[in-house]
């Protein structure tokens, strides 16, 4: 297997799925619309939705009532990286090698866009209603994907994270920080894509625990890449962390130890994952790449 070559035509395929699913720029919030598809059209790994649609292949899953879930997925990623830019939060004026949504539009449509993007993410997903009306494993679903981005997910996280920006605070807040704002999101995806492929409850919080690992080493790496790699690499500006006195796992245990964490939360997560009987042997390389990526 060539897994980059693999990875880039998954994401190719991803992103035409995407297309078919982004609002239509016209009438007189068309000025909302272009900016909502401007962030989801500038680029990104899209890895969440790559480890949803892998997660739901190994465990079986054929129909096509995925595909809401994986745009929906990406909106939602999109929208949360819309917000973090924002002056009132990190102030970044590049995602991706691109100027952010709110150096283009203006700082107000940068927020009704996120906003709007988060709200247009749960109306994607509701169309799998369309799709297979009795499927309950949609309603479950939908409840996964709700609570992982609420105040008991994603956004919890971020409060947390920017209600307490240059304080000095415990790995123990640290760990709630990184797997709420950032775990939540990979739980979701691969819990969504089990749910849909008919996985067993235990099946389920075992791939929940995975997701929580994988998305624990994910930000860690990106604690490490922030002061190790450049912006032409990464994408986005270096050293954001310093600039907003952010305590990361860097700040926190050192270059050394946080290099160490990475890689003994992501083999955790590895062996989790090759403890299922089903395999996917690109999921599991997915997971090493992510946590040993260079941007």
């Amino acid at each position: 297997m060539n897994f980059n070559k693999e990875l880039e035509q998954k994401k190719k395929e991803i992103e035409r799925l995407i297309a078919g699913y982004l609002p239509k720029e016209e009438g007189f919030a068309k000025e909302l619309a272009r900016a909502m598809n401007y962030s989801m059209e500038a680029g990104g790994k899209r890895l969440r939705p790559i480890l949803m649609a892998e997660t739901y292949r190994m465990l079986g899953g054929e129909s096509k009532v995925i595909e809401p879930f994986l745009a929906a997925m990406e909106m939602i990623h999109t929208s949360s990286l819309i917000h973090d830019d924002l002056p009132a939060i990190d102030n970044d004026e590049y995602r991706r090698g691109k100027k952010t949504t709110h150096a283009v539009y203006g700082e107000a449509v940068g927020v009704l866009s996120g906003d709007a993007l988060l709200n247009y993410a749960y109306e994607t997903a509701c169309r799998a209603f369309f799709l297979e009306p009795d499927n309950q494993r949609i309603g479950q679903a939908l409840l996964v994907l709700s609570r992982k981005t609420g105040i008991y997910g994603m956004l919890g996280g971020q409060s947390v994270d920017v209600t307490n920006e240059g304080k000095p605070i415990s790995k123990e807040m640290l760990d709630y920080i990184y797997e709420n704002k950032t775990s939540a999101l990979i739980e979701a995806s691969m819990m969504v894509g089990g749910i849909l492929a008919g996985a067993s409850q235990d099946e389920v919080d075992r791939i929940e625990t995975i997701g929580n690992r994988v998305g624990l080493a994910f930000q860690i790496r990106d604690d490490i890449l922030d002061i190790t790699s450049t912006m032409e690499e990464l994408g986005k500006p270096v050293f954001s962390d310093e600039k907003n006195h952010k305590v990361t796992y860097v700040t926190l245990r050192g270059l050394e130890q946080a290099t160490g964490d990475v890689e003994m939360i992501s083999e955790e997560a590895v062996s989790l994952l090759e403890e299922f009987p089903q395999k996917n042997e690109f999921l599991q390389e997915l997971v090493r790449y992510l946590v040993n990526r260079k941007k």
